[in-house]
């Protein structure tokens, strides 16, 4: 395992790597090396690039020490590729013991977000919050999502008109502009990039129509119907693989969740509100004991 203290950016973070037995796993390290570490867990055919550096460096200005990675057999990281949620969070609890994190926060978006939920329904232990992006509440089946993700997010390769669609709000002009952006600067590192995810190995496991329950977990459910560990969800008004709605449905059961709903945005509401999402978040981990 390599380790280096100094003060990245997401743009000019090194890659790092952690030995874990049967895999070595690529991270990166930005903001504070002292501070308060977040460990986030990459989307559906995500990698260590997928994340907009906007919303990385927002999270490394409010004194976080903010950790991305590649899962086993994807991008950079070596091993066996996965795509089941439960054996993804292997790859983040090793990493956390391989880092020594102690009382960190687990996060992750899309299916990085069922990731994060299993982590924190067995390892509670290990962290102080949990915060879920645009992801599938357990066990739950009150809307489906749209099979306009499941095909356009079987599309090989990456362009910003994909990107608006997937993760933005096609109707909204301000959404789009947003997706502009956000493409531009997740694009503008140039060195040390993370391969793309092959496109027909996820595309023939995600499938043409989307899931319902998108994620059937009831005992991720009954755990976090039962945790302590305060919870934050952040989603889009329009998120056309994890309605929102699918949350509502579990006001009053999860006694420490909370939702926050961004207007006029799809599956990546961290992206068109980078420094909004990063401020929220950071006020969570704050305040929420």
């Amino acid at each position: 395992m390599t380790t280096n203290t100094a003060h990245y950016s997401a743009i000019d973070a090194p890659n790092q790597y952690a030995d874990l037995g049967d895999r070595r796993l690529a991270y990166r390290s930005i903001g504070d090396p002292a501070g308060k570490p977040i460990l986030l867990c990459v989307r559906f055919r995500g990698n260590l690039d997928m994340w907009d550096p906007a919303f990385l460096d927002a999270l490394a200005g409010h004194g976080l020490r903010v950790i991305t990675f590649d899962y086993a057999g994807w991008g950079l990281s070596s091993g066996e590729r996965q795509m089941n949620p439960a054996l993804l969070a292997r790859d983040a609890v090793g990493l956390m013991e391989a880092l020594g994190l102690r009382d960190a926060v687990i996060a992750g978006w899309s299916l990085g977000g069922m990731v994060a939920q299993i982590v924190a329904a067995t390892q509670p232990q290990r962290l102080s919050h949990a915060v879920l992006i645009a992801t599938a509440a357990p066990d739950v089946a009150v809307k489906p999502g749209e099979a306009l993700f499941n095909e356009t997010a079987a599309i090989a390769g990456s362009s910003v008109d994909k990107d608006t669609i997937l993760f933005f709000e096609p109707k909204s002009a301000a959404s789009r502009a947003a997706a502009a952006a956000s493409y531009a600067r997740t694009w503008e590192r140039r060195e040390g990039r993370s391969p793309d995810i092959d496109a027909a190995w996820a595309a023939a496991i995600l499938g043409p129509t989307p899931r319902f329950p998108a994620f059937p977990a009831p005992q991720i459910l009954e755990a976090l119907k039962h945790t302590t560990l305060p919870i934050l969800h952040i989603a889009g008004d329009h998120d056309i693989v994890f309605p929102v709605e699918n949350w509502h449905a579990l006001n009053g059961q999860l006694p420490t969740l909370q939702l926050v709903t961004f207007p006029q945005a799809g599956h990546g509401p961290q992206h068109q509100y980078p420094e909004t999402a990063a401020g929220y978040i950071a006020t969570f981990i704050k305040t929420s004991k």
